[in-house]
């Protein structure tokens, strides 16, 4: 139905009506499914292609179908085919990086024909061949309209029809009442039939090979005389391995930063990498191949009722955190989960209800950690050695130049990222807390800067922090700046002293002993922390963060987002 939706877009863009000529380059799958949904809706159809098999399978489809050989023409056989009118539309369904096929499309159009692009071409377009005409040109995207809008993808918000008739999941339904008339033929199109069990054969062939489509079979096997689909929920890519006195470990969730950061510093450990976790089984066989990891899944079930697994690494989308904490400490695992920890409340407090359970029923503080990582950032952890010994409370000062994302980013998303105050700036509450030796954070205030717009402006504030010990914090969550402007930058006043991070890669001490550092490169602890985490495993304990402290934090980042909307104090009391 993918392909048969992204067909049926191109042609509803071209709008055909009975009797119009359209001709489509290009006859591959797409093609040749489009071929058959302009034959259905009156048109008659030119086909061109290279392949003399998909011009012949044109053919049985009803089409006017040319082989593009050399020498061969498909201009001058559209203006034949038409009387030297041209035809009234072109649906480009190839893949070249030439711009001729959209010259010659122009060419063998009529005065103001249509051309729709559902393929790939070279895109410089000469006016001359357009302005005479004035043919129109439209690029199709994908399977119609609520495709990449993540509101009606995720979210299920569907568009009126009265004012949007073909959605993507009205032109699968669309497809799919074709298919049923007979109107829509797919099986000519499949070149080959491999088992599930050799999947790689088929990527090889699509890739390698001159096939129009690739079926997957599954293997059956005779249940009390039925015939039952045998469906496997675990892939296992690699044996097992030793695991005695070591973490055993399972991610749920691979997306990009658990690939670009978790999953590296992840195989640098002495941990057994046992299970990943994902919704889709592609990236998880992906992630499991390229890191080691011995098992996928899309059951969060399989792994966690594991007895072997001991330790659990979470990296999903915000919204799926606390539940899934509360279901690793429910199974007594250790658990790491990057932040935030909850986006409620009720959540923190379903999150501590779990974590008090799990310790009453084994007698031992639980391990629960948050992906804090700059705290264990190695300038983070000098610049703390620097504050040893303190008398005094500190005042302290982080900027971050976080630079604006995009509007639909799904972190914007309130019930799915929950903006990036709750995702982001819970980052620096947490590293100003642990530099104030984790006293507690007794009050909040913020300020945003203007109205929330739900860009850059809603995303830009002000962040004070007092604490229990009299230390105070300022933090500046800035999204309006220049990104060649360093992106953090920590301050930290004490009893005549000033020291200055600048982006991990820099640490300097104005005042009494006054010095600096460098990093080759840039560090923000990501490496340590997990290792951190996995020796705790090891050891059984304790937990590299308390308990207090994330719970404290989370109470503060909520605390902020309440602030912003009244604009004033809030008391963590």
């Amino acid at each position: 139905t993918v392909l048969g939706a992204i067909a049926l877009h191109g042609v509803r863009l071209i709008g055909p009506t009975l009797g119009e000529t359209i001709a489509v380059f290009g006859l591959g799958a797409i093609g040749l499914l489009a071929v058959q949904i302009l034959r259905a809706h009156g048109a008659r159809v030119l086909g061109f292609d290279y392949n003399p098999d998909r011009v012949a399978l044109a053919r049985q489809f009803g089409a006017d179908a040319k082989e593009l050989n050399e020498g061969s023409d498909p201009v001058q056989a559209g203006l034949a085919s038409t009387k030297n009118v041209g035809v009234d539309g072109v649906l480009v369904a190839a893949a070249t990086r030439s711009d001729e096929l959209m010259h010659q499309a122009a060419a063998m159009c009529r005065k103001r024909g249509r051309i729709v692009l559902t393929g790939v071409a070279g895109l410089r377009l000469q006016r001359a061949d357009f302005y005479a005409k004035e043919l129109t040109f439209q690029v199709s995207c994908s399977y119609g309209p609520g495709r990449y809008d993540p509101r009606y993808e995720e979210l299920g918000q569907d568009y009126p029809i009265g004012l949007v008739r073909w959605t993507e999941q009205r032109n699968f339904e669309a497809v799919l009442e074709l298919m049923a008339r007979k109107q829509l033929l797919a099986a000519p199109l499949i070149s080959r039939r491999i088992p599930l069990e050799h999947a790689p054969q088929a990527y090889d062939a699509i890739t390698k090979e001159d096939v129009l489509g690739v079926l997957l079979t599954y293997s059956r096997r005779a249940e009390t005389g039925d015939a039952k689909a045998t469906v496997t929920r675990v892939v296992r890519h690699f044996p097992p391995r030793p695991w005695q006195d070591r973490a055993v470990v399972g991610l749920i969730g691979a997306g990009s930063f658990a690939r670009q950061q978790l999953l590296p510093a992840l195989a640098k450990t002495n941990a057994r990498l046992k299970w990943v976790c994902t919704s889709t089984g592609l990236s998880g066989t992906t992630a499991a191949r390229k890191f080691g990891i011995e098992q996928s899944t899309t059951e969060v079930s399989r792994l966690l009722d594991d007895p072997e697994l001991n330790a659990v690494v979470i990296a999903t989308r915000h919204d799926s955190h606390a539940s899934l904490v509360v279901r690793a400490l429910d199974a007594d695992k250790a658990v790491f989960v990057e932040k935030p920890l909850c986006m409620t409340a009720e959540e923190l407090d379903r999150v501590v209800r779990a974590y008090a359970r799990a310790g009453e029923r084994n007698g031992a503080e639980p391990i629960l950690m948050v992906g804090f990582n700059r705290r264990f950032a190695p300038l983070v952890q000098r610049l703390k050695s620097l504050l040893r010994g303190r008398s005094q409370p500190l005042a302290m000062l982080f900027t971050c130049n976080a630079g604006e994302i995009p509007m639909d980013h799904w972190i914007r998303d309130q019930a799915v990222g929950g903006g990036r105050i709750l995702g982001e700036a819970c980052h620096f509450i947490d590293l100003l807390h642990f530099l104030a030796d984790e006293s507690k954070i007794a009050s909040v205030a913020a300020m945003r800067l203007g109205q929330d717009d739900g860009g850059a402006q809603g995303d830009t504030a002000a962040i004070t922090l007092r604490f229990a010990d009299g230390s105070l914090g300022q933090i500046n969550y800035f999204a309006n700046g220049a990104r060649n402007f360093p992106k953090e930058r920590l301050e930290v006043f004490s009893e005549g002293r000033v020291l200055r991070l600048d982006n991990f890669r820099r640490l300097e001490s104005f005042g009494r002993r006054a010095g600096s550092a460098r990093a080759w490169r840039q560090d923000k602890g990501h490496a340590p922390e997990l290792l951190a985490f996995i020796e705790a495993v090891r050891r059984g304990g304790p937990s590299p963060i308390a308990i207090a402290s994330i719970a404290n934090t989370a109470k503060a980042t909520l605390a902020v987002l309440e602030a912003l909307r009244k604009d004033g104090i809030v008391s963590l009391d």
